[in-house]
C-alpha cells in the first residue's frame, strides 16, 4: 500500500498516527526537524559571468566573457564506475557481498540497518530479481522474508519449487530506500554493477525479474503489465539465458485479482524448465 492509497485517520491519537505511518512504510527519522518538502526553494543569487581580459596587438583592452570549462565528472558518474570496478574484480558471491559491504557510494547505505545481498540456493537453476529490501528484509538481513516472501514462497510451491532447493533469490538494490520508496534512477544506475555481477556468477538457467523496477533496470521493459510473461534473452556476460518479467508479490497483495497473471508466468517459468530437463 503506497501514501496515496490510504489517508491517516480522523483525529488520530498519538499512536494511532505512529502506526499508521510504519503501515505506510514511514519507518526512518532523517533528521530531527521537519521540512516543508513542497516549500519554494529560495532563489539564490544571481551570479555574474566573471570576465577575462583580452587583448590584441594594437587595439585597447577589452572585456570578454570567459569561456566555461568542461565539467568533471559527477559523483555518482564516480560511484558508478567504482561499483563497476569493485564489482569486477569479484570472483565468487562472498567476494562480491564483501565488496559491497564496504562499497560507500550509494547514500541508501547510510539509511539502512543491513546489507541484504541474496537468499536461497546460489546454484538454483533459476534466480529471482526483485526490487529492494522493505522493512522486514532490512531488519533481517534477507530478501523477501515479509508478506510478500511468503507470498513467494507459495507461489514457487505451487510449481514444485522452493528456494532452500530451487531458486537463489537477489533484489536490484542490496539496501532499503527510505519508506519504501521507489529507487531512483540514479540509485539503480550505481548498484547495477553489483546485480549483474551477482546474475554472472550464480549463472542460472532462468533469470526472473519481480516487478517493474527489476524487469526495466535489467531487461529494459517499459511497464511491467505489458511486458510482464514474455520471454527474452539476457546475456550474463559469460553466456546468453532466458529471462521474463512477473509482477512483484507487493502488488498482488494490493491487487489479488491480478494473481492469475503471475499464475501464467509460473506456468510459463515451470513448462521452460521441464523443457530444459528433457
Amino acid at each position: 500500500m503506497s501514501l496515496s492509497d490510504a489517508a491517516p485517520p480522523d483525529e488520530p491519537s498519538p499512536y494511532e498516527l505512529l502506526s499508521w505511518y510504519a503501515e505506510m512504510g514511514v519507518t526512518e527519522a532523517l533528521d530531527d526537524e521537519p521540512h516543508d518538502q513542497f516549500a519554494e526553494p529560495a532563489s539564490p543569487p544571481a551570479q555574474r559571468t566573471p570576465l577575462s581580459p583580452v587583448r590584441t596587438p594594437g587595439s585597447p583592452v577589452r572585456l570578454a566573457a570567459s569561456r566555461p570549462i568542461a565539467a568533471a565528472a559527477t559523483a555518482p558518474d564516480d560511484a558508478a564506475l567504482t561499483a563497476r570496478a569493485l564489482a569486477r574484480e569479484a570472483r565468487t558471491l562472498d567476494e562480491l557481498r564483501e565488496a559491497l559491504a564496504r562499497f560507500e557510494g550509494c547514500a541508501l547505505k547510510a539509511t539502512a540497518k543491513n546489507l541484504v545481498f541474496s537468499d536461497g540456493n546460489p546454484a538454483g537453476r533459476v534466480m529471482m530479481v526483485g526490487e529492494a529490501p522493505g522493512a522486514d528484509e532490512d531488519r533481517i538481513g534477507l530478501p523477501f522474508v515479509g508478506r510478500s516472501g511468503q507470498l513467494l514462497d507459495r507461489m514457487l510451491a505451487a510449481i514444485g519449487l522452493s528456494r532452500k532447493d530451487d531458486v537463489y533469490i537477489a533484489n536490484l538494490l542490496p539496501w532499503r530506500p527510505p519508506g519504501n520508496r521507489t529507487p531512483t534512477p540514479q540509485e539503480v544506475a550505481i548498484c547495477l554493477p553489483f546485480i549483474q555481477r551477482q546474475i554472472e556468477l550464480a549463472d542460472p538457467d532462468i533469470l526472473v525479474c519481480v516487478g517493474a523496477p527489476s524487469a526495466q533496470g535489467l531487461l529494459g521493459f517499459k511497464g511491467i503489465m505489458a511486458s510482464r510473461g514474455k520471454w527474452v534473452e539476457y546475456d550474463t556476460g559469460a553466456r546468453r539465458i532466458r529471462a521474463i518479467a512477473t509482477l512483484h508479490p507487493a502488488y498482488l497483495l494490493r491487487r489479488p485479482l491480478d494473481k492469475r497473471l503471475s499464475w501464467r508466468d509460473l506456468r510459463a517459468l515451470k513448462a521452460a524448465l521441464d523443457t530444459k530437463e528433457q
